[in-house]
């Protein structure tokens, strides 16, 4: 991984994007039922090298600003990375980009949720709740930003893959 100027800026935008979004829609973010918009994002890492640490920064930024405390600070912000990381390693299967991000964030995200802070529902309710809003958001919204970004002439250039 190259560390430019322009790998650097990429990934400050990530991390300023996605903590904005998150917490900007707050609400829909935290909780045992996520609909947390930025998670869109988490494919990005497949076409932009950068997005992996710029993931990982902005979701500790909108964890420490919005979300359960250190457990989410730490847990979430893990659960963000080892996806970012494996999104990157499936750059060559797009229909793949999306199923970290679903994965450990159902698994993670689910469990201390439920541990922890929330035991409205089962547990495995709420993997599966937090699981289908990662599958709606990262499959609908996801690959819809990946095509948008890599198919618009005007920001392919800004693409470093």
């Amino acid at each position: 991984m190259k560390l430019s100027t322009r790998f650097i800026i990429q990934a400050a935008m990530i991390a300023a994007v996605y903590a904005a979004l998150t917490i900007i829609l707050g609400p829909f973010g935290f909780g045992p039922v996520q609909f947390r918009a930025a998670e869109a994002m988490t494919v990005l890492p497949a076409i932009m090298p950068a997005a992996v640490p710029g993931l990982f920064v902005g979701c500790i930024l909108a964890n420490l600003i919005g979300g359960f405390g250190t457990v989410d600070i730490v847990l979430g912000s893990l659960a963000t990375l080892l996806a970012a990381v494996c999104t990157r390693l499936l750059k060559k299967h797009r229909f793949l980009y999306p199923l970290p991000p679903v994965v450990f964030n159902a698994v993670i995200v689910g469990s201390y949720v439920y541990l922890l802070y929330d035991k409205t529902y089962p547990l495995l309710l709420t993997i599966l709740y937090i699981g289908i809003s990662q599958f709606v958001i990262c499959y609908g919204l996801g690959l819809l930003l990946v095509t948008f970004l890599e198919k618009n002439p005007a920001l392919r250039r800004y693409i470093t893959d």
